[in-house]
């Protein structure tokens, strides 16, 4: 899958429990953007070994989800962050 909109990173940390129900309402709710965008909206667990990726096609979301056994993903500069934003834009 080949991301056709803007990917955001959403900062902090995420509860990797939460499903799609539970990241579309941080899109719409915390982010304040639409979770039926074509955008891509990245998350992360604490440990930075966990992420899930939220996007809507045509008629449904795709929740991707990535763990990995050594190592963590590389974290963000937070300092980078526009203040009214949660997420950065990426793409």
């Amino acid at each position: 899958m080949i991301p056709s909109g803007a990917i955001y990173l959403v900062s902090g940390i995420t509860d990797m429990r939460k499903s799609i129900d539970g990241l579309s309402l941080i899109v719409a709710d915390v982010l304040e953007m639409d979770p039926l965008s074509c955008a891509w909206f990245i998350f992360c667990n604490r440990g930075r070994d966990k992420i899930k990726i939220l996007f809507w096609d045509t008629n449904g979301f795709w929740l991707y989800y990535r763990r990995l056994e050594k190592g963590r993903f590389k974290s963000v500069s937070y300092t980078q962050i526009p203040k009214p934003l949660l997420g950065i834009f990426l793409n």
